[in-house]
């Protein structure tokens, strides 16, 4: 029963922290959050912080990660109620959500403005590439068994998708009129994937 009872409280604060850290790092920006407001906001104490994160980058990581996963498997239920079959339809939707999510402003300010640097570049590609890249060579791993686009590498491809994915999401975050830049960007990037379709 201790047992159980210590686990607990620890599930219970890292969700305050990490709640916490969601809303300010949305809010103020990475920079701007000190340690000291992250554990005033989730009602715990300092060593709460660097016990279960370190520091507020670990905490920043950890918000980071769970935002991803969320947002991975959105797209991953958008899409799963399209066709098998209908491969260009399941891209279509899925890169039209992730341009969605693109709009929000904990995506925006926490994984496409601070991310890059708190993680620095190199990391944040990978980081980006353990999320998105799965996804994106399962998508076209189907498109390939259907014939719908030539015998290339996939991984090499994917990596190509995803750093276009990647851009257009920053073209929407940093756009003053976002419903616009989010149009024309699924546009763009469905003329580069029907582009591939069409080289078969």
């Amino acid at each position: 029963m201790p047992r159980r009872s210590q686990e607990d409280r620890s599930r219970t604060t890292k969700a305050a922290l990490e709640q916490a850290g969601r809303r300010l790092f949305a809010e103020r920006g990475f920079a701007a959050t000190s340690a000291e407001e992250l554990v005033t906001e989730a009602g715990v104490t300092r060593g709460a912080l660097h016990h279960h994160y370190g520091d507020k980058r670990g905490l920043f990581l950890a918000v980071l990660e769970r935002l991803e996963v969320e947002n991975t498997t959105e797209i991953e239920n958008a899409i799963g109620v399209v066709s098998p079959d209908d491969v260009l339809t399941s891209m279509a939707i899925g890169l039209g959500v992730f341009l969605e999510i693109c709009q929000r402003p904990d995506m925006i300010r926490i994984a496409l403005f601070d991310a890059p640097t708190v993680l620095g570049w190199q990391a944040w590609r990978e980081f980006e590439a353990r999320h998105g890249l799965g996804l994106i060579i399962s998508e076209l791993e189907r498109a390939r068994a259907e014939d719908l686009i030539p015998d290339v590498s996939i991984p090499v491809l994917a990596q190509l998708i995803l750093s276009a994915v990647t851009e257009a999401g920053l073209i929407v975050a940093h756009a003053t009129d976002k419903d616009t830049a989010r149009a024309q960007a699924q546009q763009s990037l469905m003329l580069l994937v029907a582009g591939l379709v069409q080289a078969r």
